[in-house]
């Protein structure tokens, strides 16, 4: 990296925001104001142990200051012994799929977080709830607009909490995007624009419509859904349109899309075009107001953000792990008994929209109008 010039004048902002980045590697490794270093962790199991739990939860939760890995449900005994070994919890914590009422029985286990396939969410998350355990569940919730209701009634009647696994409302570029939506100091976004898009090399159960509930649009595209809603302040869009393009690979993606484009509508006339596909590279969100803008490329990765507005580019402290943050947050809300920023409902409302897109895509384009 090129060294900055010694005596090169720094502005106030720029000393604050270099302050900031410098401590930031500290924030998971202190216990915040007022929180006490020897209060009780609680206990996560991971339900699934695929690729994002080894490669983004797993280590996370060797970061976590709320909240610890204490144990696993899996498929495979010998992977679940595995994970025991590394993690330091006993034998006992490692559960089958078909097991999880016994879950019930271990106070050592406050939380599952459910991170199977999506059309296993609805399944794995009514079993832990049922098993009076706290969930936060990967997205997206569920694939259907049913499922997510069975999943929230099954929740509240045990009296637990239930999270979506949304790691970029807690990310900082996000958290300026929605400070700019709340504050108006530019205007109101009314044009959004962007999309997220990877290409798929190997077949995998993201391409089959039993496991994965659809294509791209579930796995990618309900990131642009998400910033565009935060970027309306939170409000969810009045209607959409969508179209499906031609399929290049047909043999590969045979019962889900391959890309798709959609827009949004907003109430007031905000406008956001987006689209996701598994055979492109896209990772970029943009939001537009009277006086000013805001882009944020790479928008949706693990780490390595940036953000630009049409003043200068945004300099933020970023916390090591996007997952970390995610998950001592909702540790913190079932302790102290907070609702969470990313409650169920939220993962419902994602899924009547990501519904409506697939009906106006099955329709050749017709205006779906949105009731929640």
């Amino acid at each position: 990296m090129k060294n900055l010039p010694l005596a090169a004048p720094v502005s106030r902002r720029e000393f604050l925001g270099r302050v900031s980045a410098s401590t930031c590697l500290l924030t998971l490794a202190q216990p915040a104001a007022g929180q006490s270093s020897t209060r009780r962790k609680l206990g996560v199991a991971l339900c699934g142990l695929g690729n994002y739990a080894r490669g983004q939860l797993g280590p996370a939760l060797k970061l976590t200051q709320n909240c610890e890995l204490r144990g696993v449900v899996t498929g495979s005994p010998e992977k679940g012994g595995a994970w025991a070994k590394e993690y330091g919890f006993p034998a006992k914590n490692v559960y089958h799929y078909d097991t999880m009422a016994r879950l019930a029985e271990n106070l050592d286990i406050d939380i599952v977080y459910v991170v199977t396939p999506n059309a296993l969410h609805a399944q794995h998350v009514i079993a832990a709830a049922g098993a009076k355990k706290h969930v936060i569940c990967e997205k997206p919730m569920a694939v259907s607009v049913a499922e997510c209701d069975a999943m929230l009634t099954t929740c509240r009647a045990n009296n637990v909490k239930l999270s979506i696994g949304y790691r970029l409302q807690f990310e900082p570029h996000y958290e300026e995007l929605k400070r700019h939506a709340r504050e108006l100091d530019w205007g109101v976004f009314t044009r959004m624009s962007g999309g997220f898009s990877s290409v798929m090399k190997e077949p995998q159960w993201r391409a089959e419509r039993k496991l994965a509930g659809g294509g791209p649009l579930m796995d990618l595209g309900i990131y642009p859904v998400q910033a565009a809603c935060m970027a309306a302040g939170g409000t969810a869009p009045v209607a959409v349109t969508a179209s499906e393009r031609p399929k290049q690979r047909p043999e590969f993606f045979r019962d889900v899309e391959e890309a798709i484009d959609w827009t949004m509508e907003f109430a007031g006339g905000a406008r956001g075009d987006f689209s996701t596909s598994y055979n492109d590279n896209l990772n970029k969100f943009r939001a537009e107001a009277a006086k000013g803008w805001i882009e944020i490329n790479p928008a949706y990765s693990y780490s390595g953000l940036q953000a630009f507005t049409h003043a200068a580019p945004v300099i933020l402290a970023v916390p090591p792990s996007q997952q970390a943050v995610q998950m001592d947050d909702f540790a913190r809300c079932v302790r102290d008994d907070l609702p969470t920023r990313v409650p169920g409902d939220m993962g419902r409302r994602d899924m009547v929209i990501i519904e409506a897109i697939y009906a106006s895509a099955a329709q050749g384009g017709k205006r779906v109008e949105i009731a929640f």
